[in-house]
């Protein structure tokens, strides 16, 4: 599994990428696999408020529909719409094109808690 050194990761399998105080989310390769063919995703709404370990989104695949959690808290300023024609691309491209939303970054403190990739690893790792 490909766990970029860049990013941080939430226990929930969510990815983050951070640039200032903006914060990129997807779900992990781990996940993707785990979740399997995506064929919806319910993007939140812009604007609308992300907590920290709360559901923003939902992703729904051939088996089941998943919660998307915020790994940090603050305000959705941007959704990945290519997603609503072509969730595909969650499965294809998890730590590309296929992002789910940006959150303006609320409590940067918050940032500090999520798991570097080597902890995530050893998580995936643990409960495999």
């Amino acid at each position: 599994m490909n766990f970029p050194a860049e990013l941080r990761y939430s226990q929930t399998h969510e990815w983050a990428r951070r640039d200032g105080n903006r914060v990129r989310v997807g779900i992990t390769e781990y996940a993707q696999h785990e979740i399997s063919d995506v064929v919806y995703v319910e993007l939140p709404k812009p604007n609308g408020a992300a907590e920290k370990g709360k559901g923003v989104a939902v992703v729904e695949s051939v088996k089941a529909a998943f919660d998307i959690y915020a790994p940090v808290s603050g305000e959705v300023v941007l959704t990945n719409r290519e997603l609503e024609s072509n969730p595909a691309l969650v499965n294809q491209d998890p730590y590309g094109r296929g992002w789910f939303f940006e959150i303006e970054l609320k409590n940067p403190s918050e940032w500090e808690t999520l798991l570097s990739a080597e902890q995530y690893q050893a998580q995936c790792t643990t409960t495999h």
